[in-house]
């Protein structure tokens, strides 16, 4: 049996213009390579060479559309993997730099890759818990029980018509700001469309941040007793 190959990987990764790339497309987009570049804070003949690195190396894709090439994460693992690699820090730490504007509407509201993540996301997870809707199971799974299957329907969301994957129908995935489990998977996906869907939720142009609406905030105060502006003083 072969071992994993870790350390090429981790290698691929952990260049800070690579990461920096992995990092932009973290929220399931496709973006040019000249975009890229910009992010990263490198040329573009340079940016070039690290996409053909992260290509080859299996952690993203990439299609031609016209005179551009769009790149995109290889898929929603490789999104989990980066999403848990920054949750990683050296322990200890007590002084903490100043969260600029932009970074604490990213801890608020969220995307990881495709379900909703963020102070919001995990709010929401607790709040689904606390009532009893999803259960937590094994291997960082949850469990829809017929009340939550109710509670979805409710807000538009068929449970029943959802295909669950190898790793079930929801899971639990671990939030990089918040250090605890927000709600993904086939249902976690859904869940983040519908609530765009109702106008629950509005993405910032150009970002992976959500805003919560004035129809959010009262909807979800409604139905799961969630305060956006609580929330917010408790960051």
């Amino acid at each position: 049996m072969n071992e994993p190959n870790i350390s090429e990987v981790a290698s691929l990764m952990g260049d800070p213009a690579r990461a920096a790339m992995l990092a932009a497309l973290v929220d399931g987009r496709a973006l040019p390579a000249g975009e890229l570049a910009y992010a990263s804070g490198v040329t573009a003949q340079t940016a070039s060479f690290h996409l053909s690195k992260l290509l080859a190396g299996g952690l993203v894709t990439a299609e031609t559309e016209g005179r551009h090439r769009y790149y995109r994460l290889a898929g929603a693992h490789v999104a989990q993997a980066i999403e848990n690699l920054a949750t990683i820090r050296p322990p200890g730490l007590i002084r903490r730099k100043t969260l600029s504007a932009t970074a604490k509407e990213l801890r608020f509201a969220r995307c990881c890759y495709d379900h909703l993540a963020g102070q919001i996301g995990v709010a929401i997870t607790q709040a689904l818990l606390e009532r009893g809707l999803i259960t937590p199971l094994p291997d960082k799974r949850f469990d829809v029980s017929p009340l939550g299957v109710e509670w979805f329907r409710n807000i538009g969301l068929d449970v029943a018509g959802l295909k669950p994957t190898r790793r079930g129908l929801a899971r639990q995935c671990l939030d990089w700001t918040e250090r605890t489990h927000h709600l993904a998977g086939p249902l976690g996906v859904q869940f983040m469309s519908v609530l765009c869907a109702r106008g629950w939720l509005r993405r910032s142009a150009g970002s992976r941040a959500f805003r919560i609406t004035p129809r959010g905030g009262m909807e979800l105060k409604r139905h799961l007793n969630l305060d956006e502006q609580r929330l917010r003083a408790q960051s």
